[in-house]
């Protein structure tokens, strides 16, 4: 099963490797690790997607929330949080296929944020099926280069 866990901790050396080898050291495959500073600099908000039992990442969360740096740990089930992820890509298209990969970027929403010859960059930001279908799309047309951060997460209300 999927999980999507927030984990907000001191930005402190050494902490992120510590609990991501606290998940895989249990056997459960982390899908998405995203990890980046609060507004202060002082904490850092770890954002994982975890493939795994249900009974056995209850224990696995509550051993995280026991380590040092760790101030607060949420396990968000369907529904209770929005999320987001980002893909960016060069994307082949020739001045005869650009308008075509323009429309696809304007049916997702996605940004053309370079231009070459040859090529295109793009960014599109969305939900994880959103992003599936948008790659499903533009595949055709020759993906060069892919980064996709994976799933980012707040709770809602």
């Amino acid at each position: 099963m999927r999980h999507i866990i927030s984990i907000l901790v001191e930005n402190k050396f050494g902490v992120l490797a510590r609990i991501a080898g606290m998940f895989s050291g249990r056997g459960f495959n982390i899908e998405t690790l995203n990890v980046g500073p609060m507004i202060d600099n002082k904490l850092s908000r770890i954002t994982a997607t975890i493939i795994g039992d249900s009974e056995a990442l209850d224990q696995a969360i509550k051993q995280v929330n026991k380590l040092i740096n760790v101030l607060e740990v949420t396990e968000f089930s369907d529904g209770q949080a929005t999320e987001r992820e980002l893909v960016m890509l060069k994307v082949s298209a020739t001045a005869n296929q650009r308008a075509e990969v323009v429309q696809v970027c304007d049916i997702f929403r996605a940004k053309i944020i370079d231009v070459s010859a040859e090529s295109v960059n793009i960014e599109m930001t969305g939900n994880a099926s959103k992003v599936t279908a948008f790659l499903n799309l533009i595949e055709p047309y020759g993906i060069v280069e892919m980064a996709r951060t994976g799933n980012l997460a707040l709770k809602r209300g």
